[in-house]
């Protein structure tokens, strides 16, 4: 399943066109494996270790340490260490992974995107502003700890830096809750928040995100309205079925009927989101048996702004790994 959301996120980033690259790695066990991006930053697909061919990793080993084909388990630590950076590299027997065929000489096979994401990246006890002007954000990788011993080091004792294995599993979380589908949110990168997941060394918080278009809906009393995402599914950001002006779905009406612009059915969002949210497409009509009359004799329309954003259950691919990359942690003491 995990995977499986995975490869679905990857075909919508696709989809969307914000992939400029994809590659695969495949690294023999005791060695550095490497993965980066000339543009963009990293979306581990996939992190394979074990043993699927019996070619592959085989120079010097003998027959019964290449022959068993059928051996292989997923290494969710690799999208941690490296989701969202531009480069990352890792000596393999660290990552501290459990053997999947014993007796078997194997490797690690990892597939990525190159995203064209932003990126923020933040120092312990300081603030960052995400900001999408008109458009929402929708966060694909959040971290709050340290996988770089360079970025936020300047000036620091070595000892403060050099544990590049701290993530806090709930990073992503909390930083959806804040940010998402917001034009713009302020992140504190602070233990109080995130609590802290490597006790003495100094942290940073490394976020990547897209600004996903609002699209702004406007039909006049009477009509339907027509919502699409062509990829993605529907988020209300706004929604009124009222008069806030007196010119729009203005033409022939009498001035009786649109003097007033201060107008709003307080039902509105809740209708919206109940009838269009999650779906793809929704279609609602702009009448008053659906939002009620909040100012009779007056013509009114409805407003709704929304976005089409990554489905919740594929998005973030990263909170399902987080529970392991704790126990991994707790395991080897990294």
């Amino acid at each position: 399943m995990f995977f499986l959301k995975i490869f679905l996120l990857s075909m919508l980033i696709a989809a969307l066109g914000w992939v400029s690259a994809t590659e695969n790695v495949i690294t023999c066990f005791g060695r550095v494996q490497r993965l980066s991006c000339d543009t963009g930053f990293i979306s581990v697909q996939s992190a394979i270790y074990g043993r699927t061919d019996s070619t592959v990793c085989s120079a010097g080993r003998p027959h019964l340490e290449t022959q068993n084909t059928q051996c292989s388990s997923s290494v969710p630590l690799i999208s941690q260490r490296c989701n969202g950076q531009s480069a990352c590299e890792f000596k393999t027997d660290d990552l501290g992974s459990s053997d999947p065929c014993v007796g078997t000489f194997k490797y690690y096979n990892t597939t990525y995107n190159c995203i064209q994401a932003r990126l923020s990246m933040t120092c312990e006890g300081g603030y960052s502003t995400l900001d999408c002007g008109n458009n929402v954000i929708q966060i694909t990788s959040a971290n709050y700890g340290r996988t770089d011993r360079t970025i936020c080091s300047e000036g620091l004792p070595s000892r403060l830096t050099e544990d590049t294995f701290c993530f806090a599993p709930d990073t992503l979380t909390s930083v959806v809750s804040r940010c998402n589908y917001k034009r713009s949110c302020v992140l504190e990168a602070t233990n109080a928040i995130f609590t802290d997941p490597c006790v003495g060394t100094y942290k940073y918080l490394a976020v990547s995100y897209f600004c996903r278009p609002a699209v702004t809906s406007v039909t006049c009393e009477g009509k339907s309205a027509t919502l699409t995402c062509e990829s993605g599914i529907l988020q209300i950001l706004s929604a009124n079925y009222g008069r806030t002006d007196s010119t729009t779905c203005s033409a022939g009406r009498p001035v009786g009927q649109i003097k007033k612009t201060d107008c709003y059915a307080t039902n509105t969002q809740t209708e919206m989101t109940k009838r269009c949210e999650g779906k793809t497409s929704c279609v609602v009509p702009a009448t008053n048996s659906v939002f009620s009359d909040p100012c009779v004799g007056t013509y009114k329309y409805l407003t709704a702004v929304y976005s089409c954003v990554l489905n919740e259950g594929f998005a973030f691919n990263r909170l399902a790994s987080d529970s392991a990359v704790k126990n991994n942690r707790e395991k080897y003491h990294f």
